[in-house]
């Protein structure tokens, strides 16, 4: 939802912290002069303004809950700079749901005004995107499969509750691990808190940094109980990996 979360007054919506203020969840990664996100959040726009993209290459996608996919008719400005379609990636369920959703860009009808313009991309195993190997990460969103992402050094695995063994030999070794960790609650669809860093401890990966965080954590009161090696992620954020 966001925090602030709409109607909420709690210690965290009111935080003076910037870091607690917070964006849908969403990544940037920029190298060789290409930048491809992964996820659209209805916050696109505004994260690609405050990241100063001035160009956009590639979509990957996670899965197709509407606080990942709503900004998708923001990639429009690019396609106008760019004069070029671009590629998004996503798995069948996914696309099924974009081309839905997003009808008018995808249904070929008559139209009198720009359009998006996308190319969509069945995701099934590992492929090369500008010469980094982006290697899908299976997971489980309560019962809905999602996907997460495994670039080099580092991994982004958002929105699971679960991640099978065979996904776990993909995240070994990792110097950043980019994961879910909405509250310390129990959620059916999210892993929390205590469920992360029971996964960090497994992988050991050198850093890790909890992500689609909600009102209930806040930064500076939460960092302090995490072991040092793990951190919430806060909106601009960045740090280098190796690819």
């Amino acid at each position: 939802m966001g925090v602030p979360t709409l109607g909420c007054h709690c210690a965290v919506c009111e935080s003076t912290d910037a870091r607690d203020n917070r964006t849908r969840a969403s990544l940037l990664l920029a190298y060789g002069g290409r930048n491809v996100v992964i996820d659209t959040t209805p916050d696109f726009r505004f994260q690609a303004l405050r990241a100063r993209m001035d160009r956009l290459d590639g979509v990957l996608y996670t899965h197709a809950h509407a606080d990942h996919i709503l900004g998708l008719d923001d990639v429009r400005p690019f396609n106008l700079k760019q004069d070029v379609a671009v590629p998004a990636y996503g798995a069948p369920e996914t696309l099924a749901v974009l081309r839905r959703q997003f009808g008018y860009i995808f249904d070929g009808g008559p139209v009198e005004s720009t359009l998006p313009s996308i190319e969509l991309h069945v995701i099934d195993g590992p492929f090369e995107l500008f010469g980094a190997k982006i290697v899908p990460v299976p997971a489980l969103h309560g019962p809905q499969p999602v996907l997460g992402f495994r670039f080099g050094s580092a991994a982004y695995l958002t929105d699971f509750l679960r991640v099978p063994e065979s996904s776990k030999a993909l995240l070994e070794d990792l110097d950043d691990f980019i994961l879910d960790a909405l509250r310390h609650r129990p959620h059916p669809m999210h892993s929390n808190v205590e469920q992360s860093l029971e996964l960090v401890r497994e992988l050991k990966p050198k850093r890790a940094w909890f992500t689609h965080i909600c009102h209930d954590l806040g930064h500076a009161e939460t960092d302090a109980q995490l072991p040092e090696n793990v951190r919430l992620a806060y909106d601009g954020l960045q740090f280098e990996v190796r690819l």
